[in-house]
This record gives structure tokens, C-alpha cells and sequence, in this order.
């Protein structure tokens, strides 16, 4: 019984239901990200378009924010990526063809999101995408110094995380809003708030509630 009591004590105390509820929160995000990864077969099933290379309008309508739904990439984008087999994805010019991910042929470690206009088999029966931003007035021509990154100035299979199946517009802005050192710091200040508002306000609140009932007792007892 004992027992029974204390963890009831310890359920309804609001700093434990609070911790509960961040807990809850981290799991169910985690869970998410990961859980996609395994529904679309990729290690990034999402990302955020930082680049304009892809948007067919002039000038500042390429922001993310006007025309949102041409058949085309914006800045701002949120992308949906899936991993498919390389010999499916269609390779023709804009906008038939598929839309990919993958990896800079001499910096591995950026990714960059351009359509796949042309596909070729290597002799080594390796698969090559000519590449395009739709935004771009000609292919990419990758000249890379990792021999088996290109073959005549296209990407190998290798490099290819996915392609795009889903565009949703001006999500994107928030991720990339992240990024920037005032990101951060947005971030940061809303944290505090939060705990601010969680614990330090309820706490003075439950303090002076104390000292009420004290100061009302004091005055009865002089009456």
C-alpha cells in the first residue's frame, strides 16, 4: 500500500508529468524519423531545399513563397525521399523526368537535388545519371577526382540516395531557418520561456499560496 501511495504521489507531481510529457515528446519525433527511414528505405527521408538551381521562374519568385506549386523545386521546399532501385528511376528532360538526391562527386559529404535527364550503363555495368537543375541554362557536367564517382560527366549509382516522391512548400524555411545561428538562438530562447513557464512561475505561485494562509491565520488569532 505504501508503495501504491508514494507512486501516486509521484504521478501527480506536475515537474514529473512534465518530464513525462518531453520524454513522450523526444520518443515520438525519434521514432518518427527513424520509422521513416525504414518505410522509404533511405538514411534521409527528409530534407529542405537550399538551393534555387531547380526553380524555372526569374528572380525573386524563386523565393519559396510565390508559385508554390510548379512542377519544379523551390528555396524553402520540404522534400520526401525514397530509396528505389537505381535501373527505376526515370531519366528524361523537365519534368518528366525523376527528381533525385545524391551525393557532390567530389564532397560526398554535400547533397545536392537535381532531375535525372539521361541514364546510362557503364562497361562495367555500372549505372550513370546525367543530372540538370531545372533552374539551370545546361546539364552538370561533374569533372570528379574519385574515378568511380563519375563516367563521362555523370553521377554514379552509387551516389544516388533517392528520388523525390513528395514536395510539401514553405516547410522547408523552418529547417533551414535552424541552421543559422539565430535559428539557434530562437530555439534557445523558447526553451527558456518553456521552462520558465513550467517551473519557475509555478513554483512562486505555490510559494506564495503558503504565505497567504499564514498571514490570515495571524490576523484571526489578533481579532
Amino acid at each position: 500500500m505504501a508503495a501504491a501511495t508514494t507512486l501516486k504521489k509521484i504521478w501527480r507531481n506536475e515537474y514529473f508529468q512534465t518530464a513525462i510529457m518531453i520524454i513522450l515528446i523526444i520518443v515520438i519525433v525519434f521514432g518518427f524519423w527513424y520509422g521513416s527511414q525504414l518505410v522509404l528505405n533511405t538514411n534521409y527521408p527528409a530534407m529542405a531545399v537550399a538551393s534555387g538551381s531547380m526553380c524555372t521562374l526569374p528572380g525573386s519568385y524563386c523565393d519559396g513563397w510565390s508559385h508554390p506549386f510548379e512542377h519544379t523545386l523551390h528555396v524553402g521546399d520540404l522534400i520526401i525521399v525514397q530509396g528505389v532501385n537505381h535501373s527505376d528511376i526515370r531519366a528524361e528532360p523537365y519534368p518528366n523526368g525523376d527528381i533525385i538526391v545524391f551525393r557532390n562527386p567530389d564532397y560526398p559529404a554535400d547533397s545536392i537535388v537535381h532531375r535525372a535527364i539521361e541514364k546510362a550503363t557503364a562497361p562495367n555495368g555500372k549505372i550513370y545519371f546525367k543530372t540538370k537543375g531545372d533552374g539551370n541554362p545546361s546539364a552538370d557536367q561533374w569533372v570528379s577526382h574519385i574515378p568511380e564517382n563519375t563516367w563521362s560527366g555523370m553521377v554514379s549509382e552509387d551516389l544516388v540516395i533517392g528520388k523525390v516522391i513528395l514536395r510539401i512548400p514553405w516547410v522547408g524555411h523552418i529547417a533551414l531557418y535552424m541552421r543559422n545561428s539565430s535559428g539557434i538562438l530562437l530555439i534557445i530562447a523558447l526553451i527558456i520561456i518553456i521552462v520558465i513557464l513550467e517551473f519557475v512561475i509555478p513554483a512562486f505561485m505555490k510559494e506564495e499560496g503558503q504565505i497567504e494562509p499564514k498571514e490570515s491565520v495571524e490576523k484571526a488569532s489578533e481579532t
